[in-house]
């Protein structure tokens, strides 16, 4: 299992948790793929988990629970597997300041990372959705967004001449960010005609909600870029421990589209993804779609995507 605590303990935990959720599974007379839709996860995803080759992450099991009315079995086998690896895998404070995880007293786990770019021929969409875990000592009162564009990454002085002429505004960007459902105000802190950094705020003109200790909360964040500045490719960087990333990429299906991937992290130059892209179609509209579980910490995944209809923008215009 993937960066999982192998003990006879947690390893006789996750096979129980794996046998409830196939039992309860078949009990409701469920495929794999049925189920993941009901849970809104992808569908290689479950099947990952019900084969052992993924962990559960505490979302999982709460929608597992939720959908397949287990009467807390599932629930509980989660909580059985969660101790167990805990106990066998906890790292001290030591362990994480040598990883640069104690940089200040708020320490910050995302659970689910979950991205989404649409594009409908003209502008990119981007939606971030993050559930996020504060592990910490102290209230988290705010989070750290970067944007970056770049039309032509292989031409640093090309793409500078486009962005000097057409620099990236906070007003085309049309930033918005939301907490648990209430409204997040943000402030500006890098303002370059490429780049943009912003603090989220825990925090609105009506009322302040900071994170505290030991408590959990979903963040979700979206801008829009026209095409002629976004560029062909999507990065995720993993700044934070994050037990579950994916990413979601819808376009036109006419634009023909074409989708791969690549990782660079400390430790390894460039190269593809360990695991493939999934690729459906839904209507006029084609999605791409790609996970991974407990990627290292400073790993980059890379999505890069070309049209191979002439009527679409290409990567040489």
């Amino acid at each position: 299992m993937d960066g999982q605590d192998t003990s006879p303990s947690a390893e006789s935990a996750i096979n129980a948790f794996t046998a409830e959720l196939t039992r309860r599974r078949n009990e409701r007379g469920l495929s794999k793929k049925q189920l993941a839709l009901r849970m809104a996860f992808d569908p290689s995803y479950v099947s990952h988990v019900e084969s052992g080759r993924h962990r559960p992450t505490e979302d999982f099991a709460r929608r597992a629970e939720e959908v397949l009315e287990a009467g807390g079995a599932i629930w509980q086998r989660w909580k059985e597997y969660e101790s167990a690896r805990r106990r066998g895998s906890r790292p001290t404070d030591r362990e994480l300041r040598a990883a640069g995880l104690l940089l200040t007293e708020s320490v910050l786990i995302v659970e689910r990372d979950e991205a989404e770019m649409v594009y409908d021929g003209r502008e990119y969409r981007m939606t971030h959705r993050r559930r996020l875990h504060n592990v910490g000592r102290e209230p988290v009162i705010r989070y750290f967004v970067k944007i970056a564009v770049d039309q032509y990454p292989d031409d640093p002085e090309r793409s500078h001449q486009l962005y000097r002429e057409n620099p990236l505004t906070w007003e085309e960007l049309n930033l918005q960010a939301t907490c648990g459902g209430e409204k997040m105000l943000w402030k500006p802190m890098l303002d370059l005609a490429a780049v943009k950094e912003v603090w989220l705020l825990f925090e609105n003109e009506v009322c302040q909600f900071p994170l505290y200790p030991g408590e959990r909360t979903w963040i979700e964040y979206s801008y829009t870029v026209n095409h002629f500045k976004w560029g062909f490719w999507y990065q995720r960087a993993v700044r934070l421990p994050t037990r579950h990333l994916s990413v979601r990429m819808t376009f036109p299906t006419d634009s023909d589209p074409q989708v791969w991937g690549t990782e660079t992290s400390m430790t390894i130059e460039r190269r593809p993804l360990r695991t493939p892209i999934e690729r459906h179609q839904q209507g006029e509209q084609v999605i791409f779609s790609w996970f991974t579980t407990d990627p290292p910490l400073n790993a980059r995944y890379r999505l890069e995507w070309l049209f191979r209809n002439p009527n679409y923008p290409s990567r040489n215009d």
